[in-house]
C-alpha cells in the first residue's frame, strides 16, 4: 500500500442534506436555508465538520433543484442569496466547512442560456447545447433517457431536437464547446469566493456523449435504449475532467466527491488517484443497486449479503493503493438503509447500528444522509399521488399504460422510489415531525412519533448516540481513517468482517447481518487479546454474534 498524505477532509465526517425536506422555517412546508442554519448546533453536537447541501440554486423544481435555472442565484422558497451567506458564516463559527452541487451536465431548459440557444439555429449559443434534426420523421436516435421515454425533445420553433439525458426540462450542455466549459469554470471560481469547501459533482460521467450519435440495440419489445449507452463514461471523458480540476477546481483547493456511474473498478486511479486523478473522493453504486435486474424496466434481481459485501471490498481493496472513497449508505436518490439492508421492524435500532459501524469504519470519508443517524425507515406510501419523483411518476404512468399492474410498480416504488429518502426529516413526536408548522410538501413517514431527534438524545442506547460514539472513535484513532483494508470472513453471507491496519495499531469490525445467532468457529481465536471498544451490544458474547450484532476490537501497537 502506497501512504496517502494527511488530508482534513480525510478526517472529516460529513452530512448530506436535502433542503427541502430537512427543516422548515417559514411555515410553507418546504424546508430552506434560515431552517438549516437553526440546526447546525444540532449537527456540531453530532460531530459533523463537512456538509453536503444538495441544490438550492434558482430552479423551476422540475426535478427537485438539479434543473438549474440560474447558477448564481438561490430559489426563493430556500430563502436568498443572504440567507446563503449567513449560513456559511455560521457553519464556519462551528468549524463546519460547506459542499455544493456542481450539476454541470445539464441546465434547466429555462437557463438564460438555453432560452437563447433554442431562440433560433443562428444563435451564438445554438452550439452551447445538444441539436440535431430529426431522422427520417423521428428522434435523431433512438437513446432512452434516464426518466423514461425519448432522450430527445422536438423543439417546434427550429424543427430540431435537442438532447436530454435526464428530465426533458433538463437540456444537456455541449461539454465540445470551450466556451460552454468556461462558463461553467468561471461559476465554480464564484462559489469557491463565496467560501464554499467544493462540490459534490452531479451525474459528471454523463458529460462525453459517442461522437457518431449511433442507434442503439434496444431489449424485446422496446422502442427505446438507455441512453447510458452512448452518454456514460465514453472515451475522452478525461480529457474534460482534467481540464476541469486543471483550470477550475485544483488551483482553488476544492474538494470534490464525483457522482461517477459507470466507472469500473479499473479506473480508480485515472478517477481519485491521490497523484493523477481528477477529483478528491468517489462515490461508487454498486452496493445499492444490487436489486435492479440488468437491462430491465422496474425490475428485481435476487441478492444476498455476500454480494453486498463484494461489492464494497472490491472497492476498499483498490482504494488500499489509490484513491479514496466516499462510502455511504443512503441519500437523496435512494432508500433508507434499514429497510433494505437490515431490518426496520424488531431489530431496527440493532441493525441500523450494524450497518453503520460495517460502512462508517471502512477506509473513506463517511457520509451519514439527514435522517440515517436516527434509523429513518421508508415510508409506507398509500397511492402514486403520494409521490413527488418525477422519474417515479414517470415510471408508474409509462409502464402502467404498457399493461403492466399498478400493484407491481407501485411495490417497486415503494422498495426503490427516490421519494423513500426525501421525506421531512422526523425531529420530534410534534405535528408534522417537527418539519414545519405548514403542510409538508411530501408525506411524513407516519412513525416519527417514535423515530425521532428529540427521543434519540434522550436515550443513550440510540441509534444517533451510536453514531456519536462511531464519530468518536473515528477522530481518536488515526487507524481507523488511514489504516490498510483487509476484508475477513469473506465467504460467509451471514458476518461481515474487516481489519484496518495503521502504524502497527489494528481493530478489526465484526458484524452479524441476520436476525439469528451465528456461529463461527474462528471468532474467538481471530478476535483474542483485542480490546473491545464499541459494540451495539452492552454485554459480550463469546464464540457467536447474537442477532444485529457489531463490534469493534482493538489491538494497540507495540511500544
Amino acid at each position: 500500500m502506497r501512504e496517502q498524505k494527511r488530508q482534513w477532509w480525510k478526517e472529516s465526517v460529513a452530512y448530506q442534506i436535502y433542503p427541502r425536506s430537512f427543516q422548515d422555517s417559514n411555515g410553507d412546508g418546504i424546508g430552506d436555508l434560515r431552517g438549516i442554519t437553526e440546526r447546525l448546533d444540532y449537527l456540531q453536537y453530532l460531530g459533523i465538520d463537512l456538509l453536503w447541501l444538495s441544490p438550492v440554486y434558482d430552479s423551476p423544481n422540475d426535478d427537485n433543484g438539479y434543473d438549474i435555472r440560474d447558477y448564481h442565484g438561490i430559489l426563493d422558497e430556500y430563502g436568498t442569496m443572504e440567507d446563503m451567506d449567513e449560513l456559511l458564516e455560521e457553519a464556519r463559527k462551528r468549524g463546519i466547512r460547506l459542499v455544493m452541487d456542481l450539476v454541470a451536465n445539464h441546465t434547466s431548459d429555462e437557463h438564460a442560456w438555453f432560452i437563447e440557444s433554442r431562440s433560433s439555429k443562428d444563435s451564438p449559443k445554438r452550439d452551447w447545447y445538444i441539436w440535431r434534426p430529426g431522422n427520417e420523421g423521428a428522434e435523431p436516435t433512438n437513446w432512452e433517457c434516464a426518466f423514461g421515454g425519448s432522450a430527445w425533445e422536438y423543439d417546434e420553433n427550429s424543427g430540431e431536437y435537442y438532447l436530454h439525458c435526464f428530465s426533458k426540462k433538463q437540456p444537456d450542455l455541449n461539454w465540445e464547446n470551450e466556451e460552454v466549459r468556461q462558463a461553467l469554470y468561471s461559476m465554480i471560481h464564484w462559489w469557491m469566493d463565496k467560501g464554499i469547501a467544493g462540490f459534490r459533482v452531479d451525474a459528471i460521467t454523463y458529460i462525453k456523449k459517442n461522437p457518431a450519435f449511433p442507434q442503439l440495440a434496444a431489449a424485446d419489445g422496446r422502442r427505446y435504449a438507455p441512453v447510458e449507452q452512448a452518454s456514460l463514461n465514453q472515451e475522452g471523458i478525461l480529457d474534460f475532467l482534467r481540464e476541469l480540476k486543471q483550470e477550475a477546481l485544483e488551483p482553488r483547493g476544492a474538494i470534490t466527491v464525483a457522482e461517477a456511474p459507470g466507472v469500473p473498478l479499473e479506473q480508480i486511479r485515472d478517477f481519485v488517484d491521490e497523484t493523477d486523478g481528477v477529483f478528491t473522493m468517489l462515490f461508487q453504486f454498486s452496493h445499492v443497486d444490487l436489486d435492479i435486474k440488468p437491462g430491465g424496466k422496474a425490475e428485481f434481481t435476487d441478492w444476498d449479503m455476500k454480494k453486498f459485501k463484494e461489492a464494497l471490498s472490491l472497492w476498499q481493496r483498490e482504494s488500499n493503493r489509490h484513491g479514496w472513497m466516499g462510502l455511504f449508505l443512503e441519500n437523496h436518490d435512494h432508500v433508507r438503509s434499514v429497510s433494505k439492508f437490515g431490518d426496520d421492524g424488531q431489530y431496527r435500532d440493532l441493525s441500523a447500528k450494524m450497518l453503520a459501524a460495517y460502512y462508517f469504519l471502512m477506509r473513506g470519508t463517511p457520509f451519514i444522509y439527514q435522517g440515517q443517524e436516527i434509523g429513518m425507515t421508508n415510508c409506507p406510501f398509500d397511492s402514486i399521488d403520494e409521490y413527488r419523483d418525477i422519474s417515479s411518476l414517470n415510471l408508474y404512468r409509462e409502464e402502467t399504460a404498457k399493461g403492466r399492474p399498478a400493484s407491481e410498480i407501485l411495490d417497486y416504488l415503494g422498495k426503490r422510489s427516490r421519494d423513500q429518502g426525501r421525506t421531512p426529516m422526523q425531529w420530534n413526536a410534534d405535528r408534522e415531525a417537527g418539519f414545519t408548522s405548514g403542510t409538508p410538501w411530501i408525506k411524513v413517514n407516519p412513525n416519527y412519533t417514535e423515530i425521532n431527534v428529540e427521543n434519540n438524545m434522550r436515550d443513550e442506547h440510540s441509534v444517533l448516540q451510536f453514531y456519536r460514539k462511531l464519530i468518536a472513535l473515528r477522530r481518536q484513532y488515526s487507524a481507523l481513517v488511514y489504516g490498510f483494508y483487509e476484508e475477513l470472513c469473506e465467504d460467509s453471507a451471514d458476518i461481515g468482517m474487516y481489519r484496518r491496519i495503521h502504524e502497527g495499531e489494528t481493530f478489526i469490525v465484526v458484524c452479524n447481518f441476520t436476525a439469528d445467532r451465528v456461529e463461527w468457529a474462528g471468532l474467538t481465536e481471530t478476535l483474542a487479546g483485542g480490546e473491545r471498544v464499541l459494540s451495539n451490544y452492552e454485554t459480550e458474547a463469546q464464540g457467536s454474534l447474537r442477532p444485529y450484532e457489531a463490534a469493534v476490537y482493538r489491538w494497540a501497537a507495540a511500544t
